[in-house]
């Protein structure tokens, strides 16, 4: 199954990048340039997501672009991430 939300990135002062996901509660990522950062905010959400799901097999609606409110070079990104999803399987 696939999940997409969107983060937002914002450039830090020492030149690296931070992302958050507004509609995941303490999701974030982090890189020393934006392709780190989307890379790290793929696995965030990916683990994020599945723990959420083992949990409690809800996940929070996704924000509409619109209503995310951006600072001044902020860079906000589509993140997909594909999980398996077996039924009946059990670790």
């Amino acid at each position: 199954m696939q999940f997409i939300y969107p983060a937002v990135f914002s450039k830090r002062e020492d030149g690296g990048y931070h992302g958050y996901f507004p509609d995941l509660d303490q999701c974030f990522a982090e890189g020393d340039t934006l392709d780190e950062a989307l890379t790290d905010a793929i696995e965030a959400a990916r683990t994020w997501i599945q723990v959420e799901l083992e949990d409690t097999f809800e996940l929070p609606a996704v924000s509409h672009p619109d209503d995310i409110i951006l600072q001044e070079g902020d860079i906000l990104r589509n993140i997909a991430v594909t999980i398996r999803l077996f039924d009946g399987w059990d670790e």
